[in-house]
């Protein structure tokens, strides 16, 4: 079953006629015989709507019980029931009462289209869930009710319901909209000027953008190749804090602004430690990011801003959407953190927005612990503490300070180690115990100046400071290591979790793991590579990056799958710890690679069926239409060579007429076969050359009575690039077809336009036209719509048409004729204009 068209009426603001103007489609679908019901309509009262309710059938309300009250909602069961051919549905972003069979209208909405019912609909701007900050920053009022972006999206129709905010106050002013007691606050508060005047621009300005989406696609559809806005694509930095969601919105709203707009959430997760992110907001903000059209992506980094830039010139972004840093004002001493570092580095090719939002300056959670792998500045400042630290320590207490006695100067000492260790390790913490002791032994230690310890209390001392300082050393390095691994194992498991959820739902192309195998580990390039045998050579079966690995052996990291299978890396050499991630990878990897053949073999099923289908249906032709005009050539030969009858030489004429009939129909029929043929078989090749329409298109209606068709063919249309005997079969065939179901008191309109760097030949008839769900099917081979008697044909002739046109680089399109009728679209490319040749001149011509 087809699944149902959804139209909605989007409006500003409440009140400016989405209901009535709903209400009028369905009259206007009755009068048109459609069987057209409400399914469910709110008209608050107002009078002028409750009107147009009258002549309309309306499916009964369920009742349903909720706190002692009774509450109605649209039955959703009774609707299905009814089956009509469209259902008016009032208010798609409602959330219906506990309780109801959907927890959100618009998913009622979504059984309906599923069901094959078309539906009309309406909604307010300030319901798209990417608006719901913004409409409330401009309005103060928080929607509840939202619909999410992509469920709007989908619509086959979306119609603006404008109003100017000065009408719209009238009608409010009036009592059209709410009661007379309510109209001095609403005028006052929801409903001022500035308010409306705002919701109608976002409205303007969605409405807009969903126009130029539906022009890119028909540009593309059409091939008309001009300059363009390029494509913007936005990366939000998470950091899995419960501003994300804002900072997601906000691109969302960014991307929309232009074109074709994309939006890459992206989480780095630090190996070097535990992070503050919350796996529940990450997962609410993921579900939210595919919600309004982005994707979301997890990257492992050990320098967030380096991370993060990489990723976004990965992925050739335009815009970087950051959040203003949850830090407090005094932990800038230790850095200007990742917004501002991100926005220095970046550069003139990408664009950093830093988002303010309600947890700027709270703090931010958890600290971040260290870990064992740090980075080289801490190593450095580790060995300068643990080394040049004592050296400092021994000039200060014997220059500049009184003596505070032995044990004092070991405490001080002691202090460096175990700043040493936090800061650099376990290496640093040990050469800051050797060199304390050393300092302690010559400098406090009496006998001073040399390494003769005198009393046996003082060697204890040294001992056991030795022992404290190694024993702290290794304790803090024990600790960063287990932090290390603590990080190292969450890391791995939210990346694992992430592609195990990706490949179980089937959203991984082999292409697509791969880019993320490369990402994940910073890699220049990924390649699959398999073998039928051991001695075989190696095929890669899937890569990405520049210049993939061709064998395992010139890979830096080559993970085995099996003995016929092998990931091969190239870009770096990988530690140890991250192959276990890597092997999970792979095994992924063959897995999706498994699923893409099984699907490729289900096609190529598909399309052996559909050459069974072919050859049946030829079969049919062969035994039907092909045999009808041979019996009647040869009743009318058997009638002429007859010598029981003396016929008439108006009789003789019609015999022979008839045999002409016949004999072109065989043509007809034969030569449609072989171009079918030939075009299944790919042995079509066009010759390309400059032409001009009006030379070919009138010779293509020689098949047609003259007075079928009407040409408007301009003479200032530029030369086309196409081979003039295809060009002229394509034609023929369907102006041929437009004859055929054209009413014989209507002319048949052939006329040609120029549009961008195509020319389009538009052959517009009055016949009975054609549903939109049948315009594609009239183009397959052997299909006839409608009641086309047998005999007319194999239905051929469109097939043929669209595979001449899609052979010279043109389309055959098929629209609704304005009043009724069918208009075939042929778009073809213009020829490349070119400038006129200047002689060459003598110098003192040109002088």
């Amino acid at each position: 079953m087809a699944r149902g068209k959804l139209r909605i009426y989007l409006g500003a603001a409440p009140g400016v006629g989405k209901t009535y103007a709903m209400l009028s489609e369905g009259h206007r679908r009755i009068e048109r015989g459609t069987d057209c019901v409400v399914a469910f309509v709110e008209h608050h009262r107002r009078p002028r709507t409750e009107v147009m309710l009258h002549g309309l059938e309306e499916i009964p309300r369920k009742e349903i019980e909720y706190r002692g009250s009774t509450f109605t909602e649209m039955d959703v069961d009774a609707v299905l029931r009814r089956a009509p051919a469209v259902a008016l549905v009032d208010e798609l972003a409602h959330t219906n009462i506990p309780g109801s069979r959907n927890t959100k209208r618009w998913q009622d909405v979504e059984e309906l289209l599923a069901a094959g019912i078309d539906v009309v609909s309406t909604v307010n701007i300030q319901h798209l869930e990417s608006l719901g900050d913004v409409v409330e920053s401009i309005t103060g009022v928080r929607q509840r009710e939202t619909v999410p972006d992509e469920v709007v999206r989908r619509a086959d129709q979306i119609e603006l319901v404008d109003m100017s905010p000065q009408a719209l106050r009238r009608r409010m002013a009036h009592g059209n909209i709410y009661k007379p007691d309510k109209v001095d606050a609403a005028l006052s508060n929801y409903f001022r000027p500035g308010n409306l005047t705002a919701l109608r621009e976002l409205a303007l300005l969605w409405v807009a953008d969903r126009v130029d989406a539906y022009l890119t696609e028909y540009r593309s559809a059409h091939h008309v190749s001009t300059i363009w806005g390029s494509r913007e694509r936005i990366v939000v930095g998470l950091t899995g804090g419960p501003e994300g969601s804002t900072l997601i919105r906000r691109a969302a709203r960014l991307a929309e602004k232009g074109a074709g707009g994309e939006v890459l959430a992206v989480y780095i997760s630090r190996s070097d430690g535990l992070t503050a992110a919350s796996p529940k907001e990450l997962a609410v903000q993921r579900t939210l990011v595919e919600d309004l059209g982005g994707t979301f992506h997890q990257v492992v980094g050990d320098d967030i801003p380096v991370a993060l830039l990489d990723f976004a010139r990965g992925v050739n972004a335009t815009q970087i959407v950051l959040g203003v840093s949850r830090r407090r004002s005094w932990q800038y001493a230790f850095g200007p953190g990742v917004g501002a570092t991100v926005a220095r580095e970046s550069g003139p090719d990408l664009d950093v927005h830093l988002i303010t939002h309600d947890e700027a300056g709270k703090g931010r959670g958890l600290p971040v612990a260290r870990g064992a792998r740090l980075g080289r500045s801490r190593v450095i400042w580790g060995w300068l503490v643990g080394v040049l630290g004592p050296i400092l320590l021994t000039w200060l207490l014997t220059s500049a300070s009184p003596d505070v006695g032995l044990a004092n100067d070991m405490l001080l000492f002691l202090t460096l180690t175990v700043a040493a260790a936090l800061a650099g390790g376990l290496l640093p913490a040990l050469a800051s115990a050797v060199v304390g002791s050393l300092l302690l032994n010559w400098y406090f230690t009496p006998p001073v100046h040399t390494l003769t310890i005198a009393d046996p209390k003082n060697i204890v001392a040294i001992a056991i400071f030795v022992g404290v300082a190694v024993s702290v050393a290794s304790v803090v390095d024990l600790a960063a290591r287990r932090t290390h691994q603590a990080a190292r194992l969450r890391a791995e498991s939210e990346i694992l979790s992430f592609l195990a959820g990706n490949v179980l739902r089937g959203e991984t192309s082999l292409e697509e793991l791969l880019e993320r195998v490369r990402e994940t580990f910073g890699m220049e390039s990924a390649a699959l590579l398999e073998r039928a045998g051991e001695t075989d050579p190696w095929t890669c079966a899937g890569s990405v990056g520049p210049r993939p690995c061709q064998d395992p052996d010139d890979a830096d990291v080559d993970v085995p799958v099996g003995d016929r299978m092998s990931l091969a890396l190239s870009g770096r050499v990988l530690p140890a710890a991250d192959r276990r991630v890597l092997a999970a990878f792979a095994a992924q990897a063959a897995v999706v690679l498994d699923r893409q053949r099984l699907r490729q073999e289900a096609d190529q099923a598909k399309e052996l069926a559909e050459g069974n289908r072919i050859r049946t249906a030829l079969l049919a032709a062969v035994s039907h239409d092909l045999r009808t005009p041979l019996a009647g050539i040869k009743a009318a030969v058997t009638s002429l060579r007859s010598d029981d009858v003396e016929w008439s030489e108006e009789d003789q004429a019609e015999l022979l007429e008839a045999i002409e009939e016949g004999a072109d129909r065989l043509d007809n029929l034969v030569g449609n076969l072989l171009d079918m043929s030939r075009l299944q078989t790919g042995t079509v090749t066009p010759i390309i050359r400059e032409t001009d329409l009006d030379e070919v298109v009138p010779m293509a209606l020689g098949g047609v009575p003259e007075d079928s068709v009407e040409l408007d063919i301009p003479e200032t249309l530029p030369m086309v690039n196409v081979d003039r005997g295809l060009l002229e079969r394509a034609v023929a065939n369907v102006v041929e077809n437009a004859v055929k179901y054209s009413p014989p008191e209507e002319k048949v309109l052939v006329s040609a336009s120029a549009i961008a760097d195509r020319v389009e030949v538009r052959v517009v008839d009055r016949g009975p036209g054609v549903p939109d769900d049948a315009k594609d099917r009239i183009f397959e081979p052997f299909q006839r719509y409608g009641d086309s008697p047998r005999g007319n044909g194999v239905g051929l002739g469109l097939a043929v048409a669209r595979g001449f046109a899609e052979a010279m680089g043109g389309t055959l399109s098929a629209e609704d004729t304005p009043g009724g009728g069918l208009t075939m679209v042929l778009s073809v490319p213009t020829a490349p204009q070119r400038r006129p040749e200047q002689p060459d001149l003598p110098a003192a011509a040109t002088s």
